[in-house]
């Protein structure tokens, strides 16, 4: 599988450079290179992923609010982004480890992420939101596209281990300007290190538009380095699925690393602490809003008589539910002294960690004194 690569002149030819199962308007739509690959997925399935869609968007939303009314230090939303986090993730099997960036709430939620997961670190509680070994999930990481390293090198020692397993590694486009990606696909390349690249294209970097990064089609870059790509429909959540799934094929019978390139949208802010209404136009929003994800596959759901009332439901429920546990996990967390921060930090005791603990503890004593 190869990308087009001709140039993207305005946001309609855009998609049309992208593979798709599910049209904008819920119609199935026949596609030779990837139908293979969901051959497995019925009514069932996709009314799984459809709830599964809905509950992140609710996840999303609660941590919003949270921020907003003072509980979490920031968030980065993912409102939009729902069917390229969820397709990829529900492909990714249990063996396999993620690396992500920090907008994956949506690869967390389908690892098996419990409810303060979400929270923890943006409340600044732990330096990681989650038990990575339990999760195989990599604590979010803050600098752009540090991860994409960090999967390679993983990914070479499941080579070295003869192990069965996939490292995968999500960033979004502006992270493809970073030298640490370009580094990452030069040693995967080199040493065939079965780990896939997720490129969520959701068409801003902070304030910058993703035509400021390239003029081409993100997943054009990958084949320079000797590693295929695929580009699809970032808001088919079952077009997601299947390429995903095509690229851990290819990495794990030793082909080599897989690239992808989904091509999505960030309708909120990047993070809680940005106004995307500074540098962003409301006809293009609208634009996306027609597109989104879930919408798109209540429509296919509809047109097929596979969207009963009762379904619906028990999804809003259960997304109720979590944004309930999430807030009550949230609120109910006690923060550690101050200077816990030094304990484990060396396995045996450290004279210059205990000198540091004690000029630090002199420190924090001033305010008590005020």
């Amino acid at each position: 599988m190869s990308p087009h690569i001709s140039p993207i002149t305005d946001t309609e030819s855009d998609l049309e450079l992208t593979e798709r199962i599910i049209a904008p308007d819920g119609t199935r739509v026949t596609n030779p290179q990837l139908d293979r690959y969901i051959e497995d997925i019925d009514f069932d399935a996709l009314r799984g992923l459809h709830r599964d869609m809905v509950v992140l968007r609710r996840i999303d939303a609660e941590g919003v609010a949270l921020q907003r009314q003072g509980q979490l230090g920031l968030w980065a939303p993912c409102n939009g982004q729902e069917a390229a986090q969820i397709g990829t993730g529900r492909a990714i099997e249990a063996r396999d480890f993620v690396f992500p960036s920090y907008r994956e709430t949506g690869v967390m939620y389908s690892r098996g992420a419990k409810p303060g997961d979400y929270v923890r670190m943006w409340r600044g509680e732990e330096g990681a939101a989650y038990d990575p070994a339990e999760l195989r999930i990599a604590p979010l990481q803050i600098i752009i596209g540090a991860q994409t390293l960090h999967a390679v090198g993983y990914a070479m020692g499941i080579q070295h281990d003869g192990a069965d397993e996939v490292a995968v590694t999500y960033f979004g486009d502006g992270a493809t300007s970073q030298g640490d990606v370009n580094e990452a696909m030069v040693f995967a390349s080199s040493y065939r290190a079965p780990v896939v690249f997720v490129c969520q294209n959701n068409h801003w970097a902070i304030s910058e538009p993703v035509g400021l990064q390239s003029q081409f089609p993100l997943a054009g870059r990958a084949p320079g380095f000797g590693i295929p790509s695929l580009r699809v429909d970032g808001n088919d959540v079952l077009a997601c699925m299947a390429a995903m799934r095509w690229a851990l094929d290819h990495a794990r019978s030793g082909k080599g690393p897989a690239y992808l390139e989904a091509v999505t949208y960030r309708m909120g802010p990047h993070t809680t602490a940005d106004d995307p209404k500074r540098y962003r136009d409301e006809a293009e929003l609208e634009q996306w809003r027609r597109r989104d994800p879930i919408a798109r596959l209540e429509a296919h759901l509809r047109a097929a008589g596979e969207f009963p009332q009762e379904h619906i439901d028990a999804v809003q429920a259960q997304a109720d539910e979590m944004a309930r546990e999430m807030r009550a996990a949230c609120l109910g967390m006690v923060t550690r002294p101050a200077l816990a921060v030094f304990d484990r930090v060396y396995a045996e005791p450290h004279s210059g960690l205990e000198r540091e603990r004690d000029e630090y503890a002199a420190y924090l004593a001033t305010f008590e004194e005020a």
